[in-house]
């Protein structure tokens, strides 16, 4: 299986001009979109044409559970401010039912996309034939990396300052795998599954990311002490790709040990490179040591697809509907998608109004110490773009 980085992608400015064999003649001038969709898929599936009318991009959004429809709606009023080029084909998901048609349907619309933009999606169903819908979309599209951004909002209040680490983490193997079973009575066994192919190409796109961002050092999270064939494989992947960047320091970390070096010392950190499970309880550490679940977004990349969200996955079922949920994070999601689309000068707007909002004027909600309500944050950062 020939490894193939996404990291050729002009996602972010992190990730622009990371090298890909495969997509190397294609021109300079394509959107990040474009570029992804020049490249074959690893994954064995049939490919939908891609809508794009008129410089306009369709764009797959699943609102997901909890705040998350209302926290859509507050993108949908800033990209019609804005007029931002994006037409929204929202999808969604009944977490009641005990079958996959609406995730089924869900997929085949990214896949006429390209691009998504979801909300945390529950699944309420203890049923052992119910996939969960998150894990369910990842893996049908093979997005296997996932890129959290952790940078410090200097208008929160948080113990450290100037925190910035990105997390790269594999998006669709570990205990994620999905695969368990009764062996005997009263005697679960769940698989984990880690294989040398996807553990390359998520390392590689991780040393690719540093090298081309300026980033000294990767540490790879593991607990190969224990899982010493799963995380060995992970682990000896990584140790091995290092000696093809040999300007970029590596080191390793077991899981226990990063969690409390990350409460404690969390500068020491620059591009953490790790398995599934143990990406998805390092993001909400480090989410949480920066302000909280509200602020950061996560992207998920396959070969062919991009999928943002939220960082932290979290659905807020609690305080949806009370006009106190933390918008930032979707908002945030959804700049990442504009640049991944190439729509830069519309991204660039939003951002930079979300910094003052934050930094600046610090409208905050309570969750990161404020007093504003939802709707205060959305519309002092669409009179920030007015400005």
């Amino acid at each position: 299986m020939a490894v193939r980085l996404l990291s050729k992608l002009k996602v972010l400015p992190e990730i622009r001009g990371v090298a890909n064999a495969s997509s190397a003649a294609a021109p300079a001038t394509l959107s990040d979109f474009d570029l992804q969709h020049k490249t074959p898929v690893i994954r064995a599936q049939k490919i939908i044409p891609v809508a794009q009318y008129g410089g306009r991009h369709a764009v797959t959004m699943l609102p997901g559970g909890g705040i998350g429809p209302e926290c859509m709606g507050y993108v949908r009023d800033i990209f019609k401010y804005i007029g931002a080029p994006v037409d929204f084909e929202v999808v969604d998901i009944d977490p009641d039912v005990d079958n996959d048609d609406d995730v089924h349907y869900a997929i085949t619309t990214i896949k006429r996309n390209g691009v998504g933009l979801k909300g945390n999606i529950e699944t309420k169903s203890e049923a052992a034939y119910v996939t969960s819908r998150n894990v369910a979309l990842r893996n049908e599209l093979d997005m296997y990396a996932y890129v959290l951004n952790c940078k410090s909002f200097p208008g929160v209040t948080t113990r450290h300052k100037d925190i910035d680490i990105s997390i790269i983490r594999q998006n669709t193997e570990g205990e994620y795998a999905m695969l368990e079973h009764e062996s005997v009575r009263g005697v679960i066994e769940s698989m984990k599954v880690v294989t040398a192919s996807n553990s390359e190409r998520v390392a590689r796109f991780a040393f690719e990311f540093a090298k081309r961002n300026g980033r000294k050092k990767v540490t790879t999270v593991h607990k190969a002490n224990i899982m010493k064939l799963s995380d060995g494989l992970f682990l000896e992947t990584s140790r091995r790709l290092a000696k093809e960047y040999p300007d970029i320091e590596h080191n390793d970390m077991i899981i226990d040990n990063c969690c409390m070096q990350l409460v404690a010392k969390p500068h020491q950190f620059d591009v953490m490179l790790m398995t599934n499970l143990y990406g998805s309880i390092v993001s909400n550490v480090v989410c949480g040591l920066l302000g909280g679940a509200g602020l950061l977004s996560g992207r998920n990349y396959g070969d062919h697809y991009a999928v943002f969200e939220p960082g932290t996955r979290n659905t807020g079922t609690a305080i949806a509907g009370k006009n106190i949920a933390n918008p930032i994070a979707m908002i945030n999601a959804s700049v990442d998608m504009l640049e991944h689309l190439g729509h830069h000068f519309h991204a660039d707007l939003i951002r930079h109004a979300v910094d003052k909002t934050c930094n600046v004027d610090k409208i905050l909600t309570p969750d990161c110490g404020g007093t504003a309500s939802s709707t205060d944050v959305v519309n002092a950062i669409i009179g920030n773009i007015a400005d």
